[in-house]
């Protein structure tokens, strides 16, 4: 029951990281997330049972007075399915996402952060890690570890490639950036989005950061996703080169699968055909109430 609780205070930890502002913590185990989209808000309130996640799902709200009857329904089902797409995990963040996407979706003017001129408010890494540790990384090979690339996403010629290595200080994951800042290719991606998560064992504390690099809170899902597969001193960054069209909420789904893709490839993580589910058990207990 301990080990669940810790779940529970991780997850309930990275999403308030994700969205600050936007969410209130009500309780331990309960709390607010407010998605707001040019179509309207939602208002999500999430209480966590016991045996959540291993063996319930938790409780939710919505408040969406703006929401047809049947367009909440259909809410609904998505968030069902979610659920038992993913028994036994983490899926609080799946469905704020859902939300999110169906109300880009819904909305007549969504607008799609990935820009044209992109260039005129970037960034670039580089300028973010101090020179004389950025030039260390890059005249020192001995302090880059390995890096493991993985294959290509393509769509509406936009392209998706993810990068992982494991890190085990701020100094590696600096490393790793500048090695791959090094090839011309990905310095030039319309976004090098990445994300780390790593334990201190001496301090018995994680030390985890992320960069949207243009692309408005990309850094932050893949800080999530390395939260709930409980990856362990990884950094994974995933490059984008924008091909002309702006592809909406479809973006993420690609930066996911490029992240996840790469990490089964280094033996970060348990590919998903080799994983036993029980998709056909519908656990007891789940439970939801009505829109307001």
């Amino acid at each position: 029951m301990r080990k669940i609780f810790r779940r529970q205070q991780e997850e309930i930890e990275a999403l308030s990281s994700i969205y600050e502002d936007c969410f209130v913590l009500d309780s331990e185990t309960s709390f607010s997330i407010l998605i707001k989209e040019n179509c309207g808000e939602v208002l999500l309130t999430v209480s966590m049972p016991p045996d959540y996640p291993s063996a319930a799902p938790p409780t939710y709200q919505k408040s969406a007075p703006f929401l047809r009857g049947r367009e909440k329904a259909v809410l609904c089902d998505m968030l069902d399915d979610i659920y038992v797409d993913n028994l036994g995990e983490c899926v609080v963040f799946h469905w704020v996402e859902q939300i999110r996407t169906y109300l880009q979706e819904r909305s007549d003017d969504s607008i799609d952060t990935c820009d044209s001129d992109f260039a005129n408010n970037k960034e670039t890494v580089e300028s973010r890690i101090e020179e004389d540790q950025l030039a260390t990384a890059l005249h020192n090979s001995s302090l880059c570890p390995k890096i493991t690339t993985g294959g290509t996403i393509e769509d509406r010629k936009s392209v998706f490639q993810g990068h992982t290595a494991t890190v085990k200080s701020a100094d590696d994951v600096k490393a790793v950036v500048a090695k791959l800042y090094e090839n011309k290719k990905i310095a030039h991606a319309t976004h090098n989005i990445y994300a780390f998560r790593i334990f201190c064992d001496d301090k018995q504390t994680w030390l985890c950061d992320c960069e949207d690099d243009g692309e408005d809170a990309a850094g932050g899902r893949l800080l999530h996703l390395l939260e709930i597969l409980d990856a362990v001193d990884t950094l994974v960054v995933v490059s984008r080169w924008y091909g002309g069209t702006h592809l909406g909420p479809d973006r993420f789904k690609h930066i996911n699968n490029a992240a996840r893709q790469v990490m089964e490839i280094a033996g970060v993580i348990v590919p998903k055909d080799e994983k036993v589910k029980k998709k056909g058990e519908i656990v007891a207990g789940f439970s939801r109430f009505a829109f307001k």
